[in-house]
C-alpha cells in the first residue's frame, strides 16, 4: 500500500509551509511544519537555537522532529531546507512521497526579504541571494533525489498545491519503481545558466523551408535569441496546454521579451482527445481576437498534440504565419517537431486532417525531459528505438548499452542522433512520397489501437511499440526478418518498459481501423517491415490473414 505521507523539501523561500498547509486542506490531511514543531518544543526560534547550539545540534533536533512527524499518516510534512542533508533523515523521507519545491535563488531571496520574519533566517545572513545560491549548489543533488519536483518561480502557493495533488494522484496509480525518479512537467532550464544559442544537431533542408534543429541544455532560455537569429519580427503567440502552460510559458515569454518581442500565450486542454477541430477553432479565435498579422509568429510549447495542432494553426491562419517548435516531451522532440507534419485527429483516424508546413526552428532543451513522469519518458523513447530499428543499427547498440541498468532519464547525445536521422529523412522526402514512409514503422497498427480506444488508453509511443511488435511478427512470417533479430527488437522494447500487447481489444476493430490509415494506396496498406535491425523496407500486398494473425497476437489477453 502506498503510504499517505507527502514530504516537501527545498530551499527557504520555496513556499513549503504555505503550500503544505493549502495542500493538507485540499487532501483533508494533517499538516506538520517541522521548524514550527522544533520551536514549539524548544520554546525558542530557529534563529535562537542556531545561535545558542550551533548547526550540528539543530540538525539533531530537526531529525527528531522529522521522526515524530513521520509517525503520522495521512500527513503533509514541510521539512527544513537542510533536512535532506541529514543522512539519518533520508530513510524517513523514503517512507513517503517526496516533492522538491524548486525555486531559483533570486526569487527565494526576494520572498524571504519581503517576509515579516526575515531576520529569523540564520543561514541567510549577509547577502541572501549569494547564500541561497551556495546552499542550492551544495544540496541540489540531494534535492534531485526527490520523487517529484515542481517549479515554484511562477506559481502561486495554490497552484503549487494543485500541481502536487495531481502528481500525488498520478504517482499512486503508477509509482516509480526503486531507482526510477518521478518528475512533474516543470522547467529546470535555469540549471544550465547559459541562454546562448546551442549549435544545431541537424539542419532540415526541404522545399518547404530550411531550418536548424537545436539541441542543448538550457535552450529554452535562448528562445528569443533563436527567433531573432531566424529573422522573425512582430509579436510572438505561444500556444501551449493546461499542463505545460502554467509551468513553462512564463519562462518562454521571458526569453522572448528579453529579445524585444511582445508575447501572449493561449492554453488548450491537455490530452490527445483535444487534438480536434473544436480545439483548433479556439486557437483561431485567440489569434483573431489578438489581430494576428503575417509579420507575427507562433511558438508551439508542449508535447505532440500542441506541436501538431499549433503548427497546423500557424500553417492555416492568414494562409500561413511563421512558427517555432519548442517541444517539451521526448516524443515531440524525436518525432512531432521535426519534418513539417501538422494536423489534428478525426474521430475515425489519427492525423487525418493536416498540412505540411516547416517551422523556422526547432528548439530542444533536454533538461526539460528530466521533469517528466516515467511513463511519458518511456512513451518518447519508443520513437528513438524506432529510428534505430529502421535505419541505424549502431544507435540500437548504444540504446542497448545505455539501458543495461534501466532506461536513461535523458541523453542529449542519443536525442541529437535520433534527431539527425529524422532530419536526414525529411530533408530527402518532405511529403512522405518515398523514403519517409519508413518512419511509419509500427504506426499502422499503433494508430489503429489509438483510434479504437478513443486516444485515451494508450499513449502514442506505447501504441507504436505494440505496433512494432505486430510489424515484426509480419516480417518474420514473410521470411524477411530472422527470429533472433525480432527477439532483439522485443528485448529492447521490454527493457525500456514499453508494452508489447493491448489485451482485450477487438482484433477485427483494430484491423478495420488500419484501413483508414494514411498509408493506404488503392485499398492496400503499405507496410513498413524489417529485413534486419537497422534496415526497413516498404511492402505492399501483405495477405490479410497474416495481418489478422499479427493483430490477434498483440491483442490476446
Amino acid at each position: 500500500m502506498v503510504p499517505r505521507r507527502i514530504f516537501l523539501i527545498g530551499l527557504s523561500g520555496s513556499g513549503k509551509s504555505t503550500t503544505g498547509r493549502i495542500l493538507a486542506e485540499r487532501l483533508g490531511w494533517a499538516f506538520i511544519d517541522t521548524d514550527k514543531e522544533i520551536e514549539r518544543k524548544a520554546g525558542a526560534t530557529v534563529a535562537e537555537l542556531f545561535a545558542r547550539e550551533g548547526e550540528a545540534a539543530f540538525r539533531e533536533r530537526e531529525l527528531r522532529a522529522l521522526e515524530a512527524a513521520a509517525a503520522h499518516e495521512p500527513a503533509v510534512i514541510a521539512t527544513g531546507g537542510g533536512a535532506p542533508t541529514i543522512p539519518a533523515a533520508r530513510p524517513i523521507l523514503g517512507s513517503g512521497f517526496v516533492v522538491w519545491l524548486a525555486v531559483s535563488p533570486a526569487v527565494a531571496a526576494r520572498r524571504l526579504l519581503e517576509a515579516p520574519n526575515a531576520s529569523e533566517r540564520p543561514l541567510l545572513a549577509g547577502d541572501p541571494r549569494a547564500r541561497l545560491e551556495a546552499l542550492l549548489q551544495s544540496r541540489i543533488e540531494l534535492y534531485r533525489g526527490a520523487d517529484a519536483a515542481i517549479d515554484c518561480d511562477d506559481l502561486t502557493p495554490e497552484e503549487q498545491a494543485e500541481e502536487i495533488e495531481r502528481l500525488w494522484a498520478e504517482w499512486q496509480r503508477d509509482p516509480a519503481p526503486p531507482g526510477e525518479r518521478f518528475y512533474s512537467p516543470l522547467a529546470f532550464a535555469r540549471e544550465a545558466g547559459n541562454p546562448s544559442i546551442p549549435p544545431p544537431a541537424a539542419i532540415v533542408t526541404a522545399p518547404g523551408g530550411t531550418y536548424p534543429v537545436l539541441v542543448g541544455e538550457g535552450a529554452l532560455d535562448a528562445l528569443g535569441a533563436i527567433a531573432r537569429d531566424a529573422g522573425l519580427e512582430g509579436r510572438a503567440f505561444i500556444i501551449t496546454d493546461t499542463h505545460v502552460g502554467p509551468l513553462f510559458a512564463g519562462r518562454a515569454a521571458a526569453a522572448l521579451e528579453a529579445a524585444g518581442y511582445q508575447s501572449a500565450a493561449f492554453s488548450i486542454p491537455a490530452g490527445e482527445n483535444y487534438k480536434s477541430l473544436e480545439t483548433l477553432a479556439s486557437v483561431y479565435d485567440f489569434l483573431v481576437d489578438h489581430r494576428i498579422e503575417r509579420t507575427d509568429f507562433i511558438v508551439t510549447l508542449g508535447g505532440g498534440v500542441v506541436t501538431d495542432l499549433g503548427g497546423f494553426a500557424a500553417a492555416t491562419i492568414l494562409r500561413g504565419v511563421p512558427f517555432i517548435h519548442a517541444p517539451t516531451s521526448l516524443l515531440a522532440m524525436a518525432d512531432a517537431a521535426i519534418g513539417g507534419k501538422t494536423g489534428i485527429d478525426h474521430p475515425r483516424g489519427k492525423n487525418l486532417i493536416g498540412a505540411f508546413a516547416q517551422p523556422r526552428a526547432v528548439v530542444i532543451d533536454p533538461l526539460l525531459l528530466r521533469t517528466l513522469p516515467p511513463r511519458q519518458l518511456r512513451n518518447g523513447w519508443a520513437e528513438l528505438l524506432k529510428h534505430g530499428f529502421i535505419l541505424d543499427e549502431a544507435l540500437v547498440r548504444d540504446l542497448e548499452a545505455a539501458s543495461i541498468d534501466g532506461p536513461p532519464l535523458t541523453s542529449p547525445d542519443l536525442i541529437a542522433r535520433s534527431v539527425a536521422i529524422k532530419a536526414a529523412i525529411v530533408s530527402e522526402d518532405e511529403r512522405e512520397s518515398g523514403r519517409r514512409t519508413l518512419l511509419n514503422y509500427g504506426h499502422t497498427v499503433g494508430h489503429a489501437i489509438e483510434a479504437v480506444t478513443g486516444y485515451e488508453t494508450w499513449l502514442h509511443g506505447e501504441a507504436v511499440a505494440i505496433g512494432m511488435r505486430a510489424a515484426g511478427i509480419i516480417s518474420v512470417e514473410l521470411g524477411l526478418l530472422p527470429p533472433a533479430e525480432f527477439e532483439r527488437q522485443q528485448t529492447l522494447i521490454r527493457r525500456f518498459g514499453l508494452p508489447e500487447s493491448a489485451p482485450g481489444l477487438d482484433p477485427r476493430a483494430v484491423f478495420d481501423a488500419t484501413l483508414v490509415d494514411k498509408k493506404v494506396r488503392a485499398g492496400s496498406i503499405r507496410w513498413v517491415l524489417l529485413e534486419r535491425i537497422g534496415h526497413a523496407i516498404v511492402r505492399q500486398g501483405v495477405p490479410d490473414a497474416l495481418v489478422h494473425h499479427a493483430i490477434e497476437t498483440v491483442t490476446r489477453p
